[in-house]
């Protein structure tokens, strides 16, 4: 799933407008339907506030807009891209041991 989808469902399971979220990231409801529409992008920094008005586990919706970015970039590059995600997460596993 998709970071976009993900917050459009919870923002619909909990029948909450565009228009409170467009608010809380002090943008205007036009912007915050491009964002969901997966148009244009969210800034890290608004991942918690949503996180929040969502009643949301931040770390899942984090999680879902790195692997947004992180697809956005290889996207370009089929041929190496899993080659590449493996590689990266062969140099974290070795940072989570020191």
């Amino acid at each position: 799933m998709k970071f976009t989808e993900r917050i459009k469902q919870l923002r619909e399971e909990r029948q909450m407008p565009q228009r409170k979220f467009a608010a809380a990231l002090e943008i205007d409801t036009a912007t915050y339907c491009k964002i969901e529409k997966g148009d244009r992008r969210v800034k890290a920094g608004q991942i918690v506030v949503i996180a929040e008005l969502l009643q949301a586990d931040k770390d899942e919706l984090l999680a879902l807009w790195l692997a947004d970015q992180v697809a956005a970039v290889v996207e370009d590059e089929q041929k190496v891209a899993n080659m590449a995600l493996n590689i990266a997460k062969q140099n974290i596993a070795k940072d989570e041991r020191f």
